[in-house]
């Protein structure tokens, strides 16, 4: 339930993406990124909860998903590191499935702070970690997957479920991580059938 660090961090995500592909090593990535203030933090221990962050993200990816970060056009990388934010916490892939893709195929694409509190509200019902979120926390967590959508063009400004428009290459990639993630994207029934072929 920790996701507040950032939001899809794209900037950040494609700057160590590329210098993991240098160096080979995460380790040796975060430090070099760090010791040179890559991510442009005001503080130190900004740029290395942001650093922590990404990476935690980063290391969920296949290489080949990791690829598409650091070498692939915007709206793509912006796929991945959603598809990277629902590995890395499985709250926000179950409200990817459960509410976004579930409205989406029903034709409803109205995305409401409603929809995420009664999401909330159920998940805390069954799961006491959820249920312990301070209230300012689970503001803050709204806010932060909403705007996540947003710079994944999934959503609107006005907050509307979009069509994802996968790529080939995204969807071999996906294809071969784990074709249920296909349903962390707002498409049709019918493409996810063909693409699981």
């Amino acid at each position: 339930m920790s996701f507040t660090t950032g939001t899809l961090l794209l900037r950040e995500s494609v700057v160590l993406a590329v210098l993991h592909h240098e160096v080979g090593d995460w380790d040796a990535a975060r430090d070099q990124v760090i010791a040179d203030n890559r991510l442009q933090m005001r503080t130190h221990n900004a740029s290395v909860r942001v650093c922590r962050e990404v990476i935690s993200r980063l290391k969920q990816l296949t290489p080949i998903e990791l690829a598409i970060v650091h070498d692939a056009p915007y709206q793509e990388q912006a796929y991945v590191l959603w598809l990277a934010v629902c590995k890395r916490y499985r709250f926000i892939y179950a409200f990817a499935v459960e509410v976004i893709r579930e409205k989406y195929l029903h034709l409803d694409f109205a995305l409401t702070r409603a929809d995420y509190d009664a999401f909330f509200n159920a998940k805390a019902d069954w799961h006491p970690e959820v249920a312990g979120v301070a209230p300012s926390t689970r503001e803050k967590q709204r806010q932060v997957v909403f705007k996540m959508l947003r710079e994944a063009d999934l959503a609107s400004h006005d907050n509307r479920i979009l069509p994802a428009l996968l790529t080939p290459r995204l969807v071999e990639a996906i294809r071969h991580d784990d074709p249920a993630h296909f349903a962390l994207f707002p498409i049709s029934a019918l493409d996810v059938k063909g693409w699981r072929r």
